[in-house]
């Protein structure tokens, strides 16, 4: 009884986790599946070698098995590996405690509730990152980033140019911005706009 106990917990964690936490803001179901699979995977296992000597060396060794899927399949957001990472710890707290116990629930609310709130969309919803391909070559990176920051209406925290090609004259880069606040991109680019047609 306390090895089910425990083991709707953690059914009850991960469920909560994957599809109330998870699924509603990123929306792709088979990553929910899989830290639904992980964790209920690792959980079996560890209750299996429940053994305090065997627990340690389990646990790093599911991390590690874990990080060589990460190299071998699609690549995945590092947001999204967090999810991962936190279905096993789920399952491996649940797995090797003796019960249900105080320092398992919270151990495992804390997970969870940590996840909540850091990948919230109110928390830095502003914040951005991607990756442009500029229709121009610019060897010089404040070039490329007074480029960027005249294409986006806003200033760019970090540019880094990943690669200059001369022949077809092309940019690659990784920026970090901000976004801009509704109602200011479209005066930039008025702005920028009506530079345009001075200059002509």
């Amino acid at each position: 009884m306390t090895q089910l106990a425990t083991a709707l917990l953690d059914l009850a964690a991960i469920a909560v986790l994957a599809f109330a936490v998870y699924y509603p803001r990123h929306r792709r179901r088979d990553l929910a599946v899989a830290f639904v699979g992980v964790n209920v995977g690792v959980l079996a296992v560890s209750m299996v070698l429940s053994d305090a000597t065997v627990g340690a060396g389990l646990g790093l060794g599911l991390f590690g098995v874990l990080s060589i899927i990460r190299l071998r399949s699609r690549e995945i957001e590092q947001s999204e590996m967090s999810y991962y990472f936190a279905s096993l710890a789920i399952g491996l707290i649940a797995g090797l405690s003796s019960g249900i116990t105080w320092l398992s629930v919270v151990l495992i609310a804390l997970v969870v509730g940590v996840l909540a709130i850091v990948d919230s969309p109110a928390l830095l919803r502003r914040s951005r990152e991607q990756q442009l391909v500029l229709d121009r070559a610019y060897p010089d990176e404040d070039d490329a980033r007074a480029a960027v920051e005249q294409l986006l209406g806003t200033s760019v925290h970090r540019l880094s140019v990943r690669s200059v090609d001369l022949v077809s004259d092309t940019t690659v880069v990784d920026i970090r911005y901000s976004a801009p606040r509704p109602g200011s991109a479209p005066q930039r680019q008025r702005e920028t706009l009506t530079t345009l047609e001075t200059n002509r």
